[in-house]
């Protein structure tokens, strides 16, 4: 499972480095995993510090980080 993990995590990372900032839906809706992966994924991502999430009503804004 970890290994599915970090590939749909580059999945992530190649989405958001090709389309920028997306809700959670958008995510979702763009690669074609199961959403539970996905939010592991994702989850793995924003604790190594790979994404920025921002609580926008009922979903999340995601983009890449870009430090200087």
């Amino acid at each position: 499972m970890i290994i599915e993990i970090g590939i749909i995590a580059g999945e992530i990372w190649h989405f958001l480095d090709q389309h920028g900032e997306v809700n959670l839906t958008a995510l979702t809706r763009g690669i074609d995993r199961p959403r539970d992966n996905i939010l592991m994924s994702l989850g793995w991502l924003a604790r190594e510090g790979h994404v920025v999430l921002v609580q926008e009503n009922n979903d999340y804004r995601i983009h890449l980080r870009k430090d200087a």
